[in-house]
């Protein structure tokens, strides 16, 4: 393992929506409204209903990164997990 981790933040495409998030967009499953989800989130709450929009994450590098939790952080990695 490498002992120097910010070098592997430096050169990690996959963390870039983590460490420079930006909004994304998706509908409410519930009344069809857009509903804005930051990169670095998992959920928003729809302003139209109300209803809790969580977002999949299955390709993020943290799901199969070994170093996923040194390069995010242990609460922003168990944030964007849902744990």
């Amino acid at each position: 393992m490498p002992e120097d981790i910010s070098a592997i933040k430096a050169s990690c495409p996959g963390s870039e929506e983590i460490k420079r998030p930006k909004p994304e967009y998706v509908l409410c499953p519930n009344c069809k409204a857009e509903v804005e989800i930051w990169t670095d989130e998992s959920e928003a709450e729809c302003e139209e209903c109300g209803t809790i929009v969580k977002k999949t994450r299955e390709n993020l590098c943290i799901n199969w990164c070994e170093y996923a939790e040194k390069c995010v952080g242990s609460e922003k990695l168990k944030a964007l997990r849902g744990d």
